[in-house]
């Protein structure tokens, strides 16, 4: 496959996926200040948007500006806007690749996004951004023949939405009162799926351990990793090693996916923000190992998000 088009690929399913976990995040928050009307809105939104989110900003910030940065800034493609306009460029570039639907759900996105405007930040935008997300990830899934190009589009979208669980998981974990775990697990679509597993029995611990460990769970840390080392897999020629990886994106991927796996459950809790921490740091150092064996372009652009 060209690389100019693998890379399109790519960049479709992470721009899909970011799209959709900015909005988990933001919901997150969302749900927080509802919940708790004695809540500091300027120290969680000042935590969601520069410290999970890594975008720096000075003085009081309030949800407002959240949505300014996260939603609405087309210029920012950690934001929504920016997330949706990305994936339609890269599709438009890989047009004869992807199948007719693919292309339409892409291009139908941004366009009725648009005509959202702008404004405050509602439940409606939120919501609509994880359907039409899920809409293109099922089209893609259901349309496309599960070959190369497939797999690097299934790669993109698994390793972004490995660091985007980081960062949910973040916004429970973090020290000094985070949002409640049955927020984020809502934001996650986990709550139902969380329930089933545990037989109703809520607590703190449970909730993390599944966010980031749970093997059958797609949105998990751990089945992210899994599912892109699967695709990396499949992309490396066959029977060509016996001794070792050479793939540095797998190699990586796996040492983070191993180290969650095979430690004691206790210590990845007692530790998590800086395990999710490690996790967001193994996926951009695999991010920039993938551009440089497949894509043209080498490194990946500056504007890639910095791990905090």
């Amino acid at each position: 496959m060209l690389s100019r088009i693998a890379e399109s690929l790519f960049w479709i399913g992470r721009y899909t996926e970011r799209a959709d976990g900015t909005a988990r995040i933001i919901d997150v928050l969302r749900l927080q200040l509802l919940e708790d009307p004695v809540a500091d809105e300027s120290a969680a939104s000042h935590t969601v948007l520069s410290v999970i989110m890594g975008l720096p900003h000075e003085g009081r910030v309030s949800f407002d500006d959240v949505g300014a940065s996260l939603v609405f800034d087309r210029s920012n493609p950690s934001s929504i806007s920016g997330a949706w306009f990305a994936a339609r460029e890269n599709a438009r570039r890989a047009r004869e690749t992807l199948s007719t639907e693919l292309w339409e759900g892409i291009n139908t996105t941004w366009h009725r996004w648009n005509g959202f405007g702008r404004g405050m930040v509602t439940e409606r935008h939120l919501s609509w951004v994880r359907e039409r997300a899920a809409l293109v990830s099922g089209i893609a899934d259901s349309t496309m023949s599960h070959d190369e190009a497939w797999d690097f589009l299934v790669l993109g979208r698994s390793i972004e939405r490995a660091d985007m669980t980081a960062r949910l998981v973040a916004t429970g974990g973090h020290p000094g009162g985070g949002a409640p775990w049955s927020v984020v697990l809502s934001s996650c679509g986990a709550q139902q799926a969380f329930m089933r597993s545990q037989r109703g029995l809520l607590s703190d611990d449970r909730a993390a351990a599944f966010l980031v460990l749970d093997r059958e769970f797609p949105r998990s840390v751990f089945f992210s990793l899994r599912e892109a080392e699967n695709r990396l897999e499949a992309l490396s020629p066959p029977h060509t090693e016996r001794i070792g990886v050479s793939d540095e994106a797998r190699r990586q991927l796996g040492r983070i996916r191993t180290s969650l796996e095979y430690r004691a459950t206790t210590d990845v809790i007692a530790d998590l923000p800086a395990q999710m921490r490690r996790v967001q740091s193994a996926v951009t150092t695999a991010s920039g190992a993938i551009a440089s064996r497949y894509f043209q372009s080498g490194p990946l652009p500056t504007w890639t998000r910095d791990v905090v």
